[in-house]
């Protein structure tokens, strides 16, 4: 049959958000900064770090922040050493770096640009909220003052430059009128809403981005580029990053696994499903496994089994129904079908494969599968039935040499 006679796609009903109507969406990585305000990570060696960043660059991701140069003489020294391998290393991705709006920190983004001969983005934040306005003593016209400072500054170095209104999504519309209003009349080309404690909703999001576009970025002008920046807090990173696309955001923030402060980010590694799925990115993803397993590894986050995509168990199954299905699906010789047919992601794309084990709900297909596709003979119904009986008594999937001991070898 014809592919796309198998699924019915209730994904891409006419009633639907047409996501072909959408213009090209780009990738920022926040693993090696945000990733790293973790309280639980490893701030990892640079030769990792490294790694890293060519993992983010084969995946086709546009820019990467490559760390807050401001915090210190460790952070500066990775800092250069990152943008120098992009320079040297010929990278596609670019840099960028965070910064309050003070000029300790912008400072040192210059004198590493300049240093090292390529172009880095100033993400220079500011908080917006009341709250955070109340608590810290602030008032709007000093936030201004400084933010101007500090911006105007990077924009004669040259930095292109990213205006971050920490806690966006519980800011008040005058006060971010005033924030991004001012900040793209000094010269400012992209602005980012971040929602720094996930507090938003997908509809909070989609109201918000488009609030901004329509009253601020429009009127303005200029072509100023949308940024969001999510966190897990209520679990929403994924959806409100989706729904930000969906109402006009050009760039979207994520890390790896979703690592970041307290509960995490939008996850950087199913966005890329995602968007691939959707038709918005077109990038070999085989490799993403790596760029997890990079992280988890080197910050020392465990990845978990059941995490989608690449979690031990994303498509693993020891279910008889599954198994059965699958291999059905595999004995008509189309490995599209066996694919797809107990999984909402292809393995393949992630150059993974779909995986049969044997457990207390197995079935005899689970069994004759396993021996088959390890070269034992699937067709013996003594050893097929010892293997059935003993995952039957047990209270976990059989390891693989729990099963050669029964098989005997």
């Amino acid at each position: 049959m014809n592919e796309q006679e198998l699924i019915f796609d209730w994904n891409r009903r006419p009633d639907g958000f047409d996501w072909s109507s959408v213009g090209p969406v780009e990738l920022d990585d926040e693993t090696l900064r945000d990733g790293l305000q973790n309280p639980s990570v490893t701030d990892p060696p640079i030769d990792a770090k490294i790694r890293l960043l060519h993992l983010m660059d084969e995946l086709g991701i546009h820019t990467a922040d490559i760390g807050l140069p401001g915090a210190g003489p460790r952070a500066v020294a990775d800092v250069t050493a990152l943008a120098k391998e992009i320079a040297d290393s010929g990278l596609s991705i670019q840099a960028n770096c965070a910064a309050r709006t003070v000029m300790a920190d912008v400072r040192p983004v210059a004198e590493i640009s300049q240093a090292v001969g390529i172009p880095i983005e100033a993400c220079t934040f500011i908080g917006s909220s009341p709250i955070r306005f109340y608590a810290e003593g602030w008032d709007l016209d000093r936030m201004l003052a400084k933010a101007e400072e500090a911006v105007s500054f990077c924009v004669r170095e040259g930095l292109p430059v990213l205006m971050v209104t920490e806690d966006t999504t519980r800011a008040h519309p005058d006060t971010l009128k005033a924030l991004y209003g001012r900040a793209i009349e000094w010269g400012v080309r992209r602005i980012c809403l971040a929602d720094t404690v996930g507090h938003a909703t997908p509809e909070g999001t989609r109201a918000l981005v488009r609030f901004v576009i329509e009253q601020i970025v429009e009127p303005s002008g200029e072509a100023v580029g949308v940024d969001w920046h999510g966190h897990r807090d209520r679990g929403f990173g994924l959806a409100n990053a989706l729904a930000a696309i969906q109402a006009g955001a050009t760039r979207v923030h994520g890390t790896a696994l979703g690592v970041g402060e307290r509960a995490g980010n939008t996850e950087m590694d199913l966005l890329l499903v995602n968007l691939q799925l959707l038709g918005l990115h077109d990038r070999d993803l085989t490799r993403l496994p790596d760029y997890c397993r990079e992280m988890s590894e080197s910050f020392q986050v465990p990845i978990p089994n059941a995490h989608p995509v690449v979690g031990k168990d994303a498509f693993r199954t020891c279910t008889g129904v599954h198994a059965a299905a699958i291999v059905k699906a595999e004995a008509k010789g189309d490995s599209w079908l066996a694919d797809r047919i107990y999984s909402g992601v292809p393995a393949a794309m992630v150059g993974r494969s779909q995986e049969i084990e044997i457990g207390p709900m197995s079935g005899l297909s689970n069994v004759k599968y396993w021996l088959r596709s390890r070269g034992f003979d699937a067709d013996d119904e003594e050893l097929c039935s010892r293997i059935f009986q003993a995952a039957k008594v047990t209270d976990h999937t059989l390891t693989e040499e729990e099963l050669r001991a029964l098989i005997g070898r």
